[in-house]
């Protein structure tokens, strides 16, 4: 995180200087705009940096979360969502146009977007067509904080339906440990297996940790 700087306030040093020099405090206390009483906004962004971690896990943070900090009312809270909503959609958008071997960072970088901040276990496929092109990424199953239950037969009629050539997997786990288990890698052969009967291909399997991620197809897997 870049250090404050006491001599200019965060808008006119975007002015200035650009997006790119202000650090994540600095970004955070232009979108909640105002302080509370007692508290300048500077504050309260440093505030909820310190309480969530990173610039991440604020953005990701639900109502329950965030009314925990003074200060956070109902319309701060709703600006930090609507915020967050509109990056999520701006990267899928990007993502929607883009070959996903052609630039597999912005695919990762999408799915840990997705993923890192979520409580519990979410598997989510990205569907493709034959040109390795998005057609859509959806959340298939959602399990609890140690676990999520995969049907292998459910993805590929999804599949089917709309008519993917090619599949990536993605799953997180809460623990933060990205590390794949023995699980893990055997639902990924079950759902390549019954993937190829049907000519479909799986392209990469994505464990999502806290900030981190190990690829199925960076390891040699797939």
């Amino acid at each position: 995180m870049n250090a404050l700087c006491p001599h200019i306030m965060p808008r006119e040093k975007l002015q200035l200087m650009g997006a790119e020099a202000l650090s994540d405090v600095e970004l955070l206390a232009i979108f909640l705009r105002t302080g509370s009483v007692g508290q300048s906004v500077m504050a309260l962004a440093q505030q909820l940096l310190h309480h969530f971690g990173s610039l991440r896990r604020v953005m990701a943070a639900d109502w329950q979360e965030l009314a925990t900090i003074k200060g956070m009312g109902d319309a701060k809270m709703a600006q930090l969502h609507a915020v967050s909503e509109l990056a999520r959609r701006v990267f899928r958008e990007h993502l929607a146009r883009a070959d996903v071997l052609a630039n597999p960072q912005l695919t990762h970088e999408y799915l840990l977007g997705m993923l890192a901040h979520q409580e519990r276990e979410i598997f989510m496929v990205i569907f493709l067509d034959n040109q390795h092109r998005v057609i859509i990424s959806r959340e298939m199953f959602a399990g609890t904080i140690s676990s999520v239950e995969v049907h292998p037969r459910e993805i590929v009629r999804e599949a089917l339906k709309i008519n993917a050539a090619a599949m990536i997997l993605a799953h997180n786990h809460p623990s933060g440990m990205a590390e794949p288990s023995l699980a893990d890698r055997d639902i990924t052969r079950q759902i390549i297996t019954a993937s190829l009967l049907l000519n479909i291909k799986v392209l990469d399997h994505l464990v999502v940790g806290q900030g981190n991620y190990v690829s199925f197809a960076e390891r040699g897997w797939i």
